[in-house]
């Protein structure tokens, strides 16, 4: 049989009454009773009598008042119990709602102790599942795009070649080899999420010389930066040293960040990849021009699949999944990640420990 949570502590009271009640039987059968005995001595009253009707007096009214006490209070523990668990009782109808699909669900949480925390607790994790819900269901959906956008043109492309529309010339096959490389370039993406996930089991640790790392990953895109008339340089701290990481992991966070800049910074721009040393931390960071990110993009900008501008994001070529994975890599060195962003500028950062101690990570 299910015992509700206001009857097991009406249960706790009912004994702590009971026992009261007990002890004050006890004193008014021992001390009382023979106090009065004493002062019926004292006027020359038979007590026989007389005592036997007073603690006949006392028990009754002893008897009715315990009754009478004990209702009350256990009526006024329900009522009081079942008021302070009400933002319990609430979580557990919310949680049922959320199994059920309901996400919008909020437990109304109006008093101010554990249980009141209890609840705001629960409707942060709420929010939380319902963010996650619905990148879920958006990464679905762009996953769908983006996979649907090139099969749909080599498949137009194809039949065209079977039917004898277009003619196999160099440009249709060019065609083809583009649509090609976009669903390549997702799969691909999926692929390095994937990896970025095992990161977090798995880290090929050794000693890394900050300024080289960058120095690799900055000449890998400098023909592309001067390509596109970008003003690109390195900007290292002197005080820079070694860290403790996974080289080529750490290598494709700044590759993700420098590409990230590459294309969004418009033609004659300026990106800027450094170090900045941060008392025990070393701070990594690329800085671009450009269009910022609005302020409502920026909590949510490491997400998986998320893009600000979805239109502007797909005519780019991004897919939403670059920047999740630097944050796990990052996350996985123990590092934390951020981006900074105003009208005309966008700095994204992250900070590794600076040491040779993996006890560090």
């Amino acid at each position: 049989m299910k015992r509700s949570i206001p009857f097991k502590l009406l249960a706790i009271n009912v004994p702590v009454i009971a026992l009261a009640i007990i002890v004050l039987w006890l004193v008014l059968d021992t001390l009382t009773a023979a106090y009065f005995s004493t002062l019926m001595k004292e006027y020359g009253i038979n007590p026989v009598d007389a005592h036997g009707m007073f603690i006949h007096s006392v028990h009754r009214y002893l008897v009715w008042t315990s009754a009478g006490a004990l209702g009350l209070s256990a009526l006024l523990s329900y009522i009081l119990t079942r008021a302070a668990l009400r933002p319990l009782y609430e979580v557990i109808r919310t949680i049922g709602l959320i199994a059920g699909g309901d996400y919008s669900s909020r437990v109304k949480a109006g008093s101010n102790d554990e249980i009141g925390d209890l609840a705001k607790a629960f409707n942060h994790m709420a929010e939380s599942l319902q963010r996650v819900e619905q990148l879920r269901r958006n990464m679905v959906s762009d996953v769908a795009h983006e996979l649907r956008t090139p099969l749909s043109n080599v498949r137009g492309y194809l039949e065209a070649l079977q039917d004898g529309v277009v003619a196999p010339t160099p440009q249709t096959f060019d065609l083809l080899h583009e649509e090609t490389l976009r669903l390549i370039s997702l799969v691909e993406s999926l692929l390095q999420l994937a990896r970025a996930d095992a990161a977090r089991l798995r880290l090929d640790l050794e000693q890394t010389e900050s300024a080289e790392l960058v120095s690799q990953a900055f000449k890998r895109f400098e023909p592309e930066f001067r390509r596109k008339h970008i003003n690109a340089k390195v900007d290292l701290d002197t005080g820079g040293g070694k860290i403790l990481a996974d080289r080529e992991k750490l290598g494709r966070v700044l590759e993700n960040l420098l590409q990230n800049g590459l294309r969004y910074t418009p033609e004659n721009g300026a990106v800027v990849v450094g170090t900045q040393t941060e008392g025990k931390t070393l701070k990594f960071f690329v800085q671009n021009s450009g269009p910022g990110i609005e302020d409502k993009d920026l909590p949510f900008i490491f997400e998986r699949f998320y893009r600000a501008e979805k239109s502007r994001s797909r005519d780019f070529g991004g897919t939403g999944i670059g920047l999740a994975i630097v944050k796990e890599i990052v996350e996985a060195h123990g590092g934390e990640v951020g981006v900074k962003s105003s009208q005309d500028t966008t700095l994204f950062w992250f900070t590794l420990p600076l040491g040779d101690n993996p006890e560090t990570f």
